[in-house]
């Protein structure tokens, strides 16, 4: 293997080296446990509270409305659950499209408290219908509900009007929660201007470190814990703060958002370089999944028509020292296939996925490299 191209950045991004040296200085001069009352613990507490100050500044929030957990997966089970036990809400509105993060803990909590779970419409590029949302809302028989809807498709890249999406459950007395891990640090957003009411995010989809991450929840003084044990996070997360985590995270959004123009730009002229030149070589032998000019600049999902690929091209592609994913990461030990591409009307013709996604670490040329890679392992049609 001569060559080693990441181009698996929705599943997970390399630190960078603002934020390696911001946890490696922390963890040399700093080490008290955040809730111990002496020097040690203030100074702990103190880093602490600064980023969650430096964090709510990034999306309009409060440093009260910022909780730190482990990630969003966590955070999402937080929120549901929540919203479901103590604010009174008998049904959820989602998509099918949604991450495994989301539905799993939809589908488990909505049968364990007898929460109808409606599901909105998507069009053949993969778009919620925003239609529809109103439709299921004006449905107020229901009862109270909570709509729960990604700001970014992780595997796809569709990018909802989280705006619209706000307003429209705001006029239907709503509540709205969005998992924004793909969104942040790719594009801005203000959390209370927008009207969300929950949010969460992940620290490694931005060059941060695994295993951290946070909500954001408008009304943070109603959020009831997941978890008991302990009074941290003002008691809504108990358990040790992990602190290096905590300030890797900050440091990365820190790097992301003072750099977001050129970052975004540049990967802009990534993608659509990638698309121009499969157009060149694949022209009639691939298509994009999702929609291509409502999509966040860091992912290209691709089908490869069956008559130049097969099932082993993700393998291929490894051998050849690129990275790349059929779909999300999580679900990369399932042979049921995607669920958002399944969520997605589409023709009979079949297609072999692949999810190319960028970073701002990524250059022209390695995809260049990637595109001849793939004209060696692609046939062409005799």
């Amino acid at each position: 293997m001569s060559r080693q191209i990441y181009l698996d950045n929705a599943a997970t991004t390399p630190l960078i080296p603002e934020v390696i040296d911001a946890i490696t200085e922390f963890m040399k001069e700093d080490f008290g446990n955040p809730s111990s009352t002496h020097a040690f613990g203030r100074k702990t507490k103190n880093t602490i509270e600064n980023c969650r100050r430096s964090v709510a500044n990034h999306f309009g929030a409060k440093p009260s409305e910022i909780i730190f957990t482990s990630g969003a997966t966590e955070a999402n089970n937080i929120i549901i659950g929540h919203c479901i036990k103590n604010l009174g809400v008998k049904r959820i509105i989602t998509c099918e499209m949604e991450h495994k993060a989301v539905l799993d803990t939809v589908k488990n909590m909505a049968k364990a408290h007898n929460i109808t779970v409606d599901y909105i419409d998507v069009c053949q590029k993969g778009n919620a219908q925003l239609t529809h949302l109103e439709e299921l809302l004006n449905q107020t028989e229901k009862g109270k509900t909570l709509v729960s809807l990604m700001m970014v498709n992780n595997e796809v890249g569709n990018i909802l009007d989280g705006k619209a999406t706000a307003k429209i459950c705001n006029q239907h007395n709503a509540l709205f929660h969005s998992d924004t891990v793909q969104f942040v640090a790719h594009d801005h957003v203000n959390f209370r201007e927008w009207g969300i009411d929950f949010a969460t995010c992940s620290a490694h989809k931005f060059h941060g470190p695994k295993g951290i991450g946070f909500l954001y929840a408008a009304k943070e003084a109603t959020i009831a814990p997941l978890l008991h044990g302990g009074s941290q996070e003002r008691g809504f997360r108990p358990g040790t703060e992990n602190t290096i985590g905590i300030v890797g995270l900050s440091k990365a959004l820190d790097v992301a958002m003072s750099n977001l123009e050129k970052d975004v730009a540049h990967m802009k002229q990534l993608k659509h370089y990638f698309i121009e030149q499969l157009n060149t070589y694949f022209s009639n032998q691939y298509k994009v999944n999702g929609d291509v000019n409502k999509g966040l600049c860091t992912i290209l999902s691709i089908g490869f028509s069956r008559e130049i690929a097969n099932e082993l091209l993700l393998f291929s592609l490894d051998l050849k020292g690129i990275a790349a994913s059929g779909g999300s990461a999580c679900n990369s030990g399932s042979n049921q296939g995607s669920h958002v591409l399944r969520a997605i009307p589409v023709d009979d013709k079949p297609f072999i996925p692949v999810r190319f996604s960028f970073s701002k670490l990524n250059t022209k040329e390695e995809i260049d490299y990637c595109i001849g890679v793939l004209q060696e392992l692609l046939k062409k049609p005799e």
